[in-house]
This record gives C-alpha cells, structure tokens and sequence, in this order.
C-alpha cells in the first residue's frame, strides 16, 4: 500500500499535477483501496485546516511581503555598493561582494529564489560590464542565493519547526555559522577561479573609484538603513523583544519606512502591486502546506515512519553511514521537489532515524534545509537556476555545468555539518 501510495504521488509530479494536488491525491488515496483505512474525508478536512492554524507559519508571508518591499525598493543595491566599496580592488573582490549580499539579503527576506531575483537583476549586469564571463556571473549569483535559506531568518526553518516542535529561534541561531562557512568557501571558490581566468583590473578600479570618491561617510551614510534591517530583526528575536512572527511584522513595517520615507525608492501607489505579488507567491505555499499536513498524517497512521527507522536500523549500524545514505536520499529529493513539501513530508519520516542515532533536532534540520539548499542549484528542479535564467536568458543547464565546482564546496560544508555538531549548536 505504501509503495503504491509514493508510486502514484511521483507519476502525479511526473505529470505535471501541481503539488499541493498530487499530495491531495496521495492522500484520499488509501481510504479508496482499503476502505477499512480509519481516515475520513472528514479528518483530511480538518488536517488540512489544523495545518494552516499557526502563529509561526504567519512569519511566512509577512518575510515574504518584506522581502520583495525591499527588492523594489532597491535595498540590494545599497548593500553591494558599501560592500563593493571595501571588497571591489581585491582579488575576485567584485564576485565576493556579491556572494555578502546575498548573505545580507537573504537575512532579510528568508527566500532563496527571492535572493537570486533581486540580488541578480542588479549584480549580474554589473560584473558582466565589468569583464566577467556572463555564465560565471550568473552562477554564483544562483549559488550564492541558497545562503538564502540558512542564513536566518529562514522560511524553511520555519516550516521544520512546525514540522518537528524545534524551536524557531534556536533553528535560526543554528544556521548562522553554517551560512558564514559557506558563503567563505564560495568567496574561496571565486578567488581561486579570478586568478585562473582573471580579470578586468581597470574597469574595476574605475567603478571602484567612484564609491571611493563618494567617501567611506556617504557609502555608509547611504547603505546604512539597509544593513541596519537584519540587525533589528534578528536583534528583536534574540533579545526577546519580538517572536520570530512578530520580528517578521515589524520587517514589514521597516522595510515600508526605509523605502517609502527614507529613500523613496516605491510610491504608495506601488503597495498594491507589492500585495499582489506577495500573495500570488505565497499562496501557493499555503495549499502545499495544508496538503502535506494531511498527508504527513495519513502516512504516521500507516506507521511508515516507524517502518523507515526499522528499515534503516535493521541495514545499517553504523551512525556514519545512516548520516551518509539520508544525506544522499535528501540531495535525491532536493532535485526533484520542492523544499516546502519536502520539509514536510520527510520530517515526520527521518526525524526519529537520526534521534535513534543520536543526532540533535536542530542540527539535523540545518542538514536537512543545506541539502535541500543544494537543490535549489540542480536541475530538474533547481528553482534559483530558472530564477537565473530569466534574468539572463541563458540555458539552465550552462548555469548548472559553471555551478558544479560551487556545488562541491557546498558539499564540502554539508559533510562538515553533518559530523561536526558545534557548527550548527555552537550558538544554542
């Protein structure tokens, strides 16, 4: 029954069904088969409904809604100037300075696809007018995007939460040192491919120059409300201030200020065209999220996470080796679907295998969110690398062969997580 239920779920995504649809199918599906089945069109209903009443998952649209405030507000152009100010003459400076702004950024908005979107539309231009092969370019804005959803606050460490009871707080506490190592590695990465291949050294002096003529005062002076968005949101979770919903309120607010009052960068006859937006990107993580809800519990009545963790207890014995085959099964999962459902469906299943093992919650779902990263970056479902593309107009699969060696020390970083626990409970 349980193989059949996964093999009709894949077919529903092989044919293009939409997820939340597929997982609605997957659902109903056992009390078709075995009538005898003790779930209800009723209990679907209300695990659906269940599923959508949380105080935590309302963090999600309000970082939604802030995030792309801010992409029009044009806040991702103040962090790279004042970035490219101190970064730009060094070597691989300029792709560097990128790689922080995503940092910065994905800070703000908790999105990776949203990095890429608004982080690329105004850097990809810069370093192609600067020399840098237009690929290159592309790629570590894509990569790099993926910092998105581990550096907090993170959209899909919200969605664990819910899904395993971890603390929200402590979960973003958790991915603030895994961020950093590999936003470094990827910094490492670009210095060793601008020595190989080079670069334009007097285009980039020149653009340099002209922050530096501005002054360190006037770059900081104008990039200051920008970096300043971060600190208050996370300054308010982590003195108490705010909740991590409340602090995604308060975003909203900030970035409506700094953008309307303080650099009048969006009008108030641009809001309604930003709630739509907003909306038209976050409701489909709403029927995805009420759908998973149901199915996460359907598959706990047919016992399928006990069955996994016997599975994998009876095979294997050694906790190295269960760390290595999840790893492998979620890069698998991360190239084929999407990290909200993935989140959510798996969690529930993998959880108690490596609690079994010993492995602390939080720090497994800062592997589970750098997996699914990684995912975002490989195809067929490499949501940054079409993000990336629009933006260019170059083949996906270009992206994805100039993002391979970037991909590596992501991987790098993952192993690194995986078996060295104070990376991600350092902060805890």
């Amino acid at each position: 029954m349980v193989a059949l239920l996964f093999l009709i779920f894949i077919i529903c995504l092989v044919i293009a069904i939409p997820v939340s649809i597929s997982l609605g199918i997957a659902s109903a599906l056992p009390v078709v088969f075995d009538p005898s089945f003790t779930v209800s069109a009723k209990f679907l209903i209300r695990s659906m409904f269940s599923g959508l009443d949380s105080f935590p998952l309302l963090a999600v649209p309000m970082f939604v809604l802030s995030g792309i405030i801010m992409a029009k507000g044009g806040i991702s152009r103040k962090l790279f100037d004042v970035f490219t100010y101190f970064l730009g003459n060094r070597t691989a400076g300029m792709p560097c300075a990128v790689i922080v702004t995503c940092l910065f950024y994905g800070a703000i908005s908790g999105s990776a696809p949203a990095t890429v979107a608004a982080v690329g539309s105004m850097t990809i231009p810069i370093l192609t007018s600067l020399g840098y092969d237009v690929t290159f370019s592309t790629a570590i804005v894509a990569v790099a995007g993926g910092l998105g959803v581990i550096i907090p606050p993170s959209i899909p460490f919200i969605m664990y939460g819910m899904a395993s009871g971890a603390s929200v707080s402590d979960l973003f506490l958790a991915g603030i040192i895994p961020g950093l190592m590999i936003g470094l590695l990827l910094m490492c990465y670009s210095v060793f491919y601008c020595r190989k291949h080079g670069e334009d050294k007097v285009k980039i002096r020149a653009a340099v120059g002209q922050l530096h003529q501005k002054g360190l005062f006037r770059v900081l002076r104008e990039s200051f409300f920008a970096i300043l968005s971060p600190i208050i949101i996370l300054g308010c979770i982590y003195t108490g201030v705010a909740s991590p919903t409340e602090a995604a309120v308060i975003s909203v607010f900030y970035a409506l200020f700094i953008s309307l009052v303080v650099y009048r960068t969006i009008r108030i006859r641009d809001i309604w065209s930003i709630l739509q937006e907003s909306i038209r990107t976050f409701t489909p993580i709403l029927f995805i999220l009420a759908t998973s809800t149901a199915f996460s519990r359907v598959l706990t009545l047919m016992e399928v996470p006990q069955t996994v963790s016997d599975f994998i207890s009876t095979h294997f014995h050694s906790p190295v080796v269960v760390l290595l085959v999840i790893n492998l099964f979620l890069l698998i999962v991360g190239m084929v679907m999407d990290t909200t459902p993935a989140i959510l469906i798996l969690t529930p299943i993998l959880l108690p295998v490596v609690q079994a093992f010993g492995m602390n919650p939080i720090q497994f779902g800062v592997v589970m969110v750098v997996n699914l990263a990684i995912g975002f970056v490989t195809p067929p479902v490499g949501v940054n690398l079409f993000v990336a593309s629009s933006l260019t107009d170059l083949p996906v699969m270009s992206i994805a062969k100039k993002s391979l060696p970037m991909i590596i020390y992501f991987l790098v970083a993952l192993l690194l997580i995986t078996y060295i626990p104070a990376l991600s409970l350092a902060l805890i």
